[in-house]
Parts: C-alpha cells; structure tokens; sequence
C-alpha cells in the first residue's frame, strides 16, 4: 500500500522529529511504499494567497501551484499525519497544507452546493501526534485535531476505514520513559498499519 506521511515540525533534532522517522520505518518494514512528506524540509509554503482563494474554485487551474501535493495525495491509499499540537490545533503548517491542497477537484466535488468526499481510496487513516496539555485539558478544549482526524477526515476517506489516533499527551511534563513507551507504541502500530 501506497502511504502518504504528513510531517510538520521544524526542528531536526525534536522528539516529534524522531516520531516521523519511527512511523517511515515502521511502515516501510510492514511493507508499505511509503511517501515522507516532511513539509518543512521540502519548503512548503502553508500561505493561501489572494490568486490561490480566486481560484478556489476554478478546477483544475486551482491546483496549479501545489500540483505535486495532490497527486501525491490523489497516489496514497494510506494516510499518517505526524504532528505536534500546538495551542490546540495543527500547526500553521500542516492547516496551510490543508487549506491549499485539499481542494475542489482533489479531496471532494462540489456540484450545485452539493459536497462529494473523492478522498475514498485512502483505505486507512492514522494520526501519530504529540499535546503539551494534559488529556484532560484537551478533553475540556474539545480536542480539535483528534475531532478533525476522526469525524471530519474520516468522512473523506473511504467509508468505513480503520483510523487509529496515537497521542503523547502532557509534552511539558514527560520523561524519556513516556517518550520511550509512545515511541514503541507507534512502532507497534505502525507495524499492523
């Protein structure tokens, strides 16, 4: 299987980092064709620009700029998204990659006001991320990305796909043991992807 991995932290030498490179690993040992895409590294730019919200729209024209994201996009049967949370949310990184390359005529159809998820051959779905909140801080903020991962994306892809969410929560408080543990938790289920 085909897997797109999506990477968004900046810093090379950051547990997050290390977790991107488990995930590769780890899914290229389960056999997996895996497809690293370290935003940062391949100078990603997550700004949708005025030209880019004109020709929102306008399919296939607005595609134009980020056209190699959506077909690595539109090649993936597999999807693994590999971020930290920050202040609740994705980084602007990852929202920008979001908003520029899921795009009408790419993720979903919109016909007479009519939206059609066209994502369905992504098969499997999974979400390795990292909170400096504790659960239940985000529990009382709602937990924006694990809502987005399970209801919103899980919606695109195809209908009744497995998704997996793996999250190291209270960052600011950990030890090299529960940054350990989680690492071999996502080998593990990286491994059964």
């Amino acid at each position: 299987m085909r897997v797109l991995v999506l990477h968004s932290h900046p810093l090379e030498e950051s547990y997050g980092r290390a977790l991107f490179h488990q995930t590769c690993e780890s899914l290229k040992k389960a056999g997996h064709d895996v497809d690293a895409c370290n935003l940062y590294e391949e100078g990603f730019d997550p700004v949708l620009s005025a030209h880019d919200r004109r020709v929102y729209h306008d399919v296939p024209q607005n595609a134009d700029l980020v056209r190699s994201y959506c077909e690595r996009l539109l090649a993936a049967e597999g999807l693994v998204i590999c971020t930290p949370v920050w202040n609740f949310g994705f980084p602007a990184m990852l929202k920008g990659y979001f908003d520029r390359v899921w795009l009408p005529g790419v993720s979903f159809a919109l016909q007479d006001g009519r939206l059609t998820p066209t994502l369905r051959h992504i098969r499997k779905l999974a979400a390795v991320m990292t909170y400096g909140a504790t659960p239940m801080r985000a529990f009382l903020a709602g937990n924006p990305p694990k809502r987005i991962v399970k209801r919103v994306l899980r919606g695109q892809i195809k209908l009744g796909a497995p998704v997996r969410f793996l999250a190291h929560y209270d960052m600011n408080n950990c030890t090299v043991e529960t940054r350990s543990a989680f690492m071999e938790k996502v080998k593990r289920e990286m491994e059964q992807f």
